[in-house]
């Protein structure tokens, strides 16, 4: 026998043994993965699938149609999370590990259409954050550990058990989760595994946090420091009436919408069990806020405390280096009780700028935050505002001063007369306020020039009508008109320490007004 033949032979022969050994593997293979997803499952879940495909040369498995679902299923209703995935590919798997440990090691993980729906007993969307350690990552992670996870065309929705309605809803999740390392250690860490990248981009999610309000976003992007949300509201679940007689107590109701938001240069995580976020910067488009209050509830006589004192009590480090609202609305409303309707402050084109928002966590020495403030007010005139305070000043000092120019007084109607039953008419050619203030006292002083002001009062009883003697009597006490020369004056307010901030300051001009025209 020539050596041609010979040598032909052995390759014929060694590729008939390696296909063989391939068909055996495979065949092997096949019979096995059933015991390691079923009999050897340690999980609180079944998992079942349509068609399993394994191939050696490429070392892939795909799965098609999977579904997984609780082993203490109820037999009369529906407890735990439930999910179809439509396909799982599995790339580059190591088979030693498969044919001997009884676990799938490979290189990555594709799932393409999950369908995930988890039923729960109370509101929260979490009962408790180590759930998702102890019932998910740690269980899969005895079936199968990827260093990659590639998610496409996710669905998650968490329904209450007790109220049948929706906790939280996201959809059309696309994920991608490179460098993954999960280890006992990682296990026993807020984030239970490590990873080097990561990218989410998903649209259409709702989350319900409380029984009063819903969140909707249109759209989220974010990768390791950058996020943009789209299309976000956060909305009241009832009209005002009901929710006013929900509360207990006084509280705002807000109403809040932005077009985009964007945070660039991000970087959070956890750090020795302590939460963090940073990040450059931070901005707002088109942000359209209403704040509205009903006085028909009980006074709430807790201490209200100034920014100082709430951003030096966070709990964690919090660091935005630059923070932008831009062209943006801001609406205030405050009502004495439905027959009237609401007093109304407005706040168009607002734009605003703060520098330095800081916790005061971990921090001996910090810079002031610094906010600067350009909108038009009651629609017809520009107010300048500078604010500024430290974190970490425990007297809770604040400076602030603005600047109103050219106001139609006849503008304040929309608060003063359903909030006030007054009215008034006249110019403030230029008004402006300078004060220094802390958490017990606010003094400083303040100039207006204005012209022909006057004033109008109304009946209680029925305030469309003019009390004409009343309206006499104040426009004898108020002088309407500086004479081309601003009149100033100085102020000294104490603090009511269950009022807020913007009432503290509402109460300086006042009283500064008051001052000057009276």
């Amino acid at each position: 026998m020539s050596i041609y033949k010979k040598i032909a032979i052995g390759v014929i022969s060694l590729f008939v043994i390696v296909v063989l050994i391939n068909i055996g593997l495979n065949y092997w293979i096949k019979k096995q993965l059933p015991i390691i997803i079923h009999e050897k499952n340690k999980t609180a879940y079944n998992i079942n699938y349509e068609k399993i495909e394994v191939s050696l040369f490429s070392r892939n498995i795909y799965a098609q149609t999977l579904l997984v679902n609780p082993k203490n299923e109820p037999k009369d209703s529906k407890n735990g999370l439930f999910s179809k995935i439509e396909s799982i590919t599995i790339e580059h798997f190591n088979i030693w590990d498969l044919a001997f440990r009884d676990i799938i090691q490979a290189e990555s993980i594709i799932i393409n259409k999950p369908r995930v729906i988890l039923y729960k007993k109370g509101e929260k969307l979490l009962n408790n954050s180590k759930s998702i350690r102890s019932e998910i990552v740690e269980p899969f992670r005895k079936i199968i550990a990827v260093s990659n996870i590639y998610l496409n065309d996710g669905t998650v929705d968490v329904v209450s058990l007790d109220t049948e309605k929706p906790i939280f809803s996201i959809k059309k999740i696309i994920l991608k989760l490179e460098g993954i390392l999960i280890t006992d250690a990682t296990l026993k860490e807020k984030i239970p595994l490590h990873y080097e990248k990561y990218a989410l981009i998903c649209d259409s999610l709702f989350y319900r946090p409380n029984a009063f309000y819903h969140i909707n976003i249109g759209k989220i992007s974010t990768e390791k420091n950058f996020l943009k949300i789209n299309n976000f509201s956060n909305l009241p679940q009832f009209s005002r009436k009901d929710f006013v007689k929900r509360l207990e107590k006084e509280k705002d109701i807000y109403t809040l919408k932005f077009d985009s938001a964007q945070v660039a240069k991000m970087d959070w995580g956890f750090k020795n069990d302590r939460f963090f976020f940073k990040a450059n910067s931070l901005v707002i488009n088109h942000f359209d806020a209403n704040i509205y209050r009903g006085k028909m509830p009980k006074d709430d006589l807790s201490k209200k405390y100034l920014y100082n004192h709430l951003l030096r009590n966070i709990k964690f480090p919090l660091q935005i280096d630059t923070l932008q609202v831009l062209k943006s609305k801001l609406v205030y409303e405050e009502e004495m009780d439905f027959s009237k309707g609401p007093g109304v402050l407005n706040f168009d084109k607002f734009n605003l700028q703060a520098t330095n928002l800081r916790s005061g966590f971990g921090l001996k020495k910090t810079n002031d935050v610094k906010i600067k403030v350009k909108c038009i007010f009651m629609k017809n005139s520009p107010l300048d505002v500078d604010w500024s305070f430290n974190v970490l000043d425990k007297n809770d000092g604040f400076h602030i001063q603005g600047v109103i120019s050219n106001f139609d007084v006849r503008a304040m109607g929309q608060f003063s007369k359903p909030y006030m039953n007054a009215s008034f008419t006249g110019v403030f050619n230029k008004y402006r306020f300078n004060f220094y203030g802390n958490d017990n006292v606010s003094k400083g002083n303040a100039s207006l020039d204005y012209d022909d002001l006057k004033v109008k009062l109304y009946k209680k009883k029925d305030p469309e009508k003019e009390a004409k003697l009343k309206s006499a009597i104040a426009n004898l006490l108020v002088k309407n008109d500086s004479k081309d020369k601003a009149k100033t004056a100085d102020v000294e307010v104490e603090r009511i320490q269950e009022k807020s901030f913007y009432n503290f300051l509402w109460r300086s001009i006042a009283e500064s007004l008051k001052k000057i025209l009276i």
